[in-house]
């Protein structure tokens, strides 16, 4: 397995590693495999059924006047002469056959069971497709997610630098007795405050590190992520994919063809079928022609019994129908016409929910982009009174409390322009996943 410990991991590469490795892709992937020989299986459905039988017995050949019952297949076939009493007289005899019976026409049936196996087939495909779509956008949400709280790591421990900065030159103006006590002691509370800042970003980014991991079916581990995303937004943010070919709508659109071709079956269920059957058979017995109680020509010899001797076949057509099986198939297609609409109901939630999810992106983008453009002014004005109120702090204008103000203020506006970034990337995630455009999002993963 592809190891990125020490190389950075590109966008681009992190979706093709959790395409590659995620176990819920392999398995769709078997399921559609699986629906590929379902399809060849009920297409070889019209093959006729051949059965052949080769037995060898050993018996004796009693016959007696009289009715049988055979419970659960006990009871022993017998083909020979009534006889005063029972003897015991055996020998070896065999059975030789084949028949084939071929349903030649269906009036639909084997059509209908083939259309459901195929439209099986491209609900598995879409399953497939819309797993892989639905898992691209997964790994770039999570992806963007690292990304950020890798930022905030970084911001937190540059801040921490400043306050631990801003500590010496107060313990050092306090001890010459240029400030207050005081200040050390707001000091001290500002770099434990950064500390525990610092912390917290960490602890966001071993979960966000997790997720990415999970997504990519690899062992946590730090990930060496490409940092263009900070410094550039999306070239393109509108999707000219419309929301009705979003993958997830086309696998429950898939959902309702197999329900269709499923009433088209059981309707088919309720025609007879045309079939042609033949029959050849040839039986062999060491029991002679002339046998009879008195003369007891019986041969004992084994090659003597299975030898056949007499053959039959057997050819013909026929019709068949079950004249009850429109009534009792009736409630199986009303049965499913109900799931039919219930499928339907399904698809006209979700393109609901999807569209209301692309406005929702629409605004998304637009306020992001604001957010963009705004974030430089308000980074610029914070780094320029940080620095101000510095200098008049150094040279005993400024207090305390101003200081920490202006540090507080900057560290707010670091974070606010890298969010800004990140918001962008991660609207357009969502718009890609609203409308089903995953080449809006490829072709702009590096």
């Amino acid at each position: 397995m592809k190891t990125f410990a020490q190389n950075t991991l590109k966008l681009s590469e992190a979706i093709e590693t959790g395409l590659k490795n995620y176990n819920s892709i392999k398995a769709k992937n078997s399921y559609l495999k699986a629906s590929h020989a379902m399809a060849v299986n009920a297409q070889r459905q019209f093959l006729p059924d051949v059965n052949t039988a080769i037995q060898n017995n050993y018996g004796t050949a009693n016959g007696q006047f009289g009715p049988l019952y055979s419970y659960r297949g006990v009871g022993i076939a017998a083909s020979g002469p009534s006889s005063s009493s029972q003897n015991w007289n055996a020998a070896f005899g065999a059975l030789y056959a084949s028949n084939i019976n071929w349903d030649v026409y269906t009036f639909g049936r084997l059509k209908a069971s083939v259309d459901v196996a195929k439209s099986q087939i491209y609900r598995d495909s879409l399953d497939l497709l819309q797993e892989k779509f639905a898992h691209t956008v997964r790994v770039s949400g999570a992806y963007f997610n690292l990304l950020a709280a890798q930022k905030f790591v970084e911001i937190s421990d540059d801040n921490l630098k400043r306050v631990t900065a801003l500590q010496e030159v107060v313990k050092a103006r306090a001890k010459n007795g240029l400030n207050p006590g005081v200040d050390s002691s707001i000091a001290n509370a500002e770099v434990s405050n950064a500390r525990l800042s610092k912390i917290d970003a960490q602890n966001l980014e071993l979960q966000a590190t997790n997720q990415l991991a999970q997504l990519l079916n690899m062992e946590p581990r730090h990930f060496e992520l490409d940092s263009i995303y900070f410094a550039s937004i999306p070239q393109q943010l509108e999707s000219s994919v419309p929301v009705e070919n979003n993958p997830t709508l086309l696998f429950y659109k898939s959902r309702i063809s197999i329900s269709d071709n499923t009433q088209k079956l059981l309707s088919r269920n309720k025609l007879p079928t045309i079939s042609l059957f033949g029959a050849f058979q040839s039986k062999a017995s060491g029991f002679g022609y002339d046998y009879t109680a008195a003369n007891h020509n019986v041969s004992g010899d084994y090659f003597s019994g299975v030898n056949p001797t007499r053959s039959n076949y057997l050819v013909g057509a026929g019709i068949f129908w079950n004249f009850m099986a429109p009534t009792k198939i009736n409630m199986q297609i009303r049965a499913q016409q109900f799931i039919t609409e219930g499928l339907k109901s399904e698809y006209d939630l979700t393109e609901n929910q999807l569209r209301s999810q692309s406005v929702l992106a629409d605004q998304r983008i637009e306020n992001a982009l604001l957010s963009y453009r705004e974030s430089p002014i308000q980074l610029k004005a914070a780094q320029n009174a940080y620095k101000q109120k510095a200098e008049l702090y150094k040279n005993g204008l400024s207090n305390i409390i101003d200081l920490t103000q202006a540090l507080f203020v900057l560290n707010r506006a670091e974070t606010n322009i890298s969010v800004a970034y990140a918001n962008v990337w991660q609207a357009l995630v969502l718009k890609a996943a609203a409308n089903g455009d995953v080449d809006l999002l490829i072709k702009q993963a590096r």
